[in-house]
């Protein structure tokens, strides 16, 4: 009998998903095998990700529940009802993150590190924090009446402050309600010295009767506010989009109220004054017995003093053949380059650019940018590239969400220097990574490409862990060279001949290569790692190639809506994802019966990635360097330490190994680029060139 592969219980909520992906992220923060300050890291990791995913997906569920939609999704829950698995779950959880953060910041006394309200330090400290009120403090916070006569405020987007109740000192039968807003500008933390900090809001809480004066206070509560952050742009009927987007991002701080944090003191009282103004759903109000503002604890965990307790840091290095003395022009005249960031430095790809904006022979630069961070020196090297007359081209993605601003800023200067920057395209999101320097050699024109799986971001690069090709291959460069008249002029088709782009050839290539090994049954083989796998048709092609007998390893960071281990539909299919130390981005491919076998590419296994963004697919030719992506995929499959194990019912459990011969991923390949290092240090250049070679074999 044929299964029908449509069926609901075939698949996992994506919101629930995700949520699972967060819970693996703070059971880091409960591993006590970690230093303490790594594991109060994976307490701000946590709570940044939940800000996030209240302001855009929880919020964009109130929406489709509003606006009536039933049902949504492969697993066919209602709005309604993953609004209320959504609310269960965190609730739940809330539980579990705050006896995670009390033994934290318990077991950080006995290093040193200590938490205390302004009660509980000594008068001396009361003194130095009194003057640092009025000196920093003060002149900054905002006191705010809220009665018939003042309105209760617009309180922007992650606004932080303290609900006060007052009573009237000449008159006791007089009450009246505030709130202090406590802008971001300020630290959340006081560090008094040595490790030693107090809450903001306790300072400012001690202080009421000099910002409300003529009244005690009674009560009082800290509180955070979400608001929906998802910015809906008409494309059609904007004339000008950089004008729309600016007032997009204006109305992001005044969007919908989705949820509601408050500290420790709430009482009863206090909530329904302020939700009589505010109107947040109750299941959608969180009462912390901890702090407010988990992303804030970088603070803490940001403090040099103790640094030891954290993971040592790792310097990215420098490997054959790029460490040689010769040109990088020279180096990629002769072969492709593959490079692991972090393990591998991201030095070469911005060299790339900086050497191609100072080099006379060079005409033109062409690249995308989606999140290239502050102060990026990619940006200042293309600045410096178009004042000296070259022609640079940039696609920066101003649809980038939450990095609309600041992609706003570069497009502005790029363009102030003579850069032909193109905004985005109507109807998709530029997400390809991809940068093309045009050469004169001679008589001719050469061409070097950069294609990653990352985004052209230096900071970034040092925490997540992408891959970089570096290529003069003509039949790629000829295909950027398409892929970026594309982007700046008119096309019909938009289809490449070398590299795969979406939305109209990534995903029917997936699943032509995913039918090819499910042809070969028993001897087909997928590896596949990607951040999310959501895409209903690649899905079901991978459940059919299960079925065909196909051994299908997956290696999902965050969100998979397949399940695995069913028998007769995904029997075949192992799932398993990696939280550790570095943030696992890549986007890596390996079809056994492809040729060739392995690629990269920008994009997730997501419908939004296949169908509504404009990305990349690229396939690694090289023989050496396709191993070193397989010998990835491979190693990380081994993972016995970072690895989590998606089990048919949604949930997670941690891969258990041999405990004598742990295997980390993450920490192997660290080993192994500090071996090469040192051969090369000593001088050694064939013993390190061999090294690299079999990088991560061995492991």
């Amino acid at each position: 009998m044929d299964i029908n592969l449509k069926d609901p219980q075939f698949y996992n909520n994506r919101e629930l998903s995700w949520l699972q992906f967060n819970t693996r992220v703070l059971k880091q923060a409960q591993d006590e095998s970690l230093p303490l300050l790594e594991r109060l890291k994976f307490l701000a990791i946590y709570g940044t990700n939940l800000d996030e995913f209240y302001m855009i997906r929880v919020a964009g569920l109130k929406k489709l529940f509003s606006a009536g939609v039933i049902v949504s999704g492969a697993d066919r829950l209602t709005p309604l009802q993953q609004l209320r698995e959504i609310r269960q779950y965190l609730h739940q959880e809330l539980q579990v993150l705050e006896r995670c953060m009390s033994e934290i910041f318990d077991k950080l006394k006995n290093e040193g590190i200590l938490v205390k309200e302004y009660p509980e330090v000594t008068p001396t400290q009361q003194k130095e924090l009194h003057k640092y009120f009025f000196q920093h403090i003060y002149h900054v916070i905002v006191p705010i009446a809220v009665d018939a006569m003042h309105p209760f405020p617009q309180l922007n987007n992650l606004s932080f402050g303290l609900l006060v109740k007052l009573i009237d000192i000449d008159d006791e039968n007089i009450f009246r309600y505030g709130i202090v807003r406590i802008p971001r500008a300020l630290p959340r933390f006081i560090e008094l010295g040595h490790g030693h900090y107090v809450p903001i809001e306790s300072i400012v809480a001690e202080h009421i009767h000099d910002l409300f004066p003529g009244y005690k206070l009674l009560d009082y509560t800290s509180f955070r506010v979400t608001r929906n952050a998802d910015i809906a742009i008409q494309e059609e009927e904007a004339d000008d989009f950089m004008e729309i987007l600016e007032e997009g991002l204006k109305l992001r701080k005044k969007g919908e109220l989705v949820r509601l944090e408050l500290g420790r003191r709430a009482n009863n009282e206090l909530i329904e004054f302020f939700n009589r103004h505010a109107n947040i759903f109750h299941d959608d109000i969180y009462s912390f017995h901890t702090f407010l503002n988990l992303g804030s604890l970088w603070q803490i965990v940001g403090n040099k003093e103790f640094a030891h307790l954290t993971l040592p840091s790792f310097k990215p290095r420098t490997l054959p053949p790029l460490s040689d003395s010769e040109s990088l022009y020279t180096i990629l005249d002769k072969q492709d380059i593959l490079l692991y960031h972090p393990y591998e430095s991201f030095d070469p790809v911005v060299k790339l650019i900086q050497i191609a904006s100072k080099d006379p022979d060079v005409v033109a630069i062409k690249m995308t940018l989606y999140r290239s961070g502050t102060n990026s020196p990619i940006v200042h090297a293309l600045m410096n590239a178009a004042e000296s007359g070259k022609q640079v081209t940039v696609m920066v993605e101003l649809k980038a969400r939450f990095d609309e601003e600041n992609n706003l800023i570069w497009a502005k200067a790029l363009e102030n220097a003579g850069a032909h920057v193109i905004y985005g395209i109507r109807g998709f999101k530029v997400h390809a990574k991809a940068a093309l320097v045009t050469r004169r050699v001679g008589e001719d024109l050469k061409q070097y490409a950069h294609l990653g799986t990352g985004n052209y971001n230096p900071i970034t690069s040092k925490i997540y862990t992408d891959i970089s090709f570096m290529t003069t291959n003509e039949k790629i460069t000829n295909d950027m060279t398409r892929f970026f008249h594309f982007l700046t002029g008119f096309s019909k088709k938009g289809s490449l001949n070398e590299l795969f782009m979406s939305p109209t050839q990534i995903k029917p290539k997936i699943i032509s290569m995913i039918n090819t090994e499910a042809n070969m049954g028993k001897e087909g083989h997928i590896i596949v790692k990607v951040n999310s796998l959501v895409d209903e048709g690649v899905i079901r092609a991978l459940y059919r190639a299960s079925q065909a007998g196909v051994k299908i390893e997956l290696i999902v960071r965050g969100i998979c809506a397949l399940k695995p281990a069913i028998q007769g539909v995904s029997e075949n299919i192992r799932v398993i994802s990696i939280v550790g130390k570095y943030l696992e981005h890549a986007r890596i491919f390996y079809f056994k019966h492809s040729s060739p076998q392995l690629y990269i590419s920008s994009a997730d296994w997501m419908t939004r990635n296949l169908a509504r963004r404009i990305e990349l697919l690229t396939a690694i030719e090289s023989k050496e360097l396709s191993n070193h992506l397989l010998q990835i995929l491979q190693l990380q499959c081994a993972d016995t330490v970072l690895a989590h194990e998606l089990q048919s019912d949604g949930s997670y459990i941690k891969v258990k190994g041999d405990i004598s011969k742990p295997i980390n991923n993450q920490a192997l390949i660290e080993t192994y680029v500090s071996k090469v290092e040192k051969a090369i240090k000593k001088q050694k250049p064939t013993q390190a060139q061999q090294l690299s070679n079999r990088l991560f074999k061995d492991s």
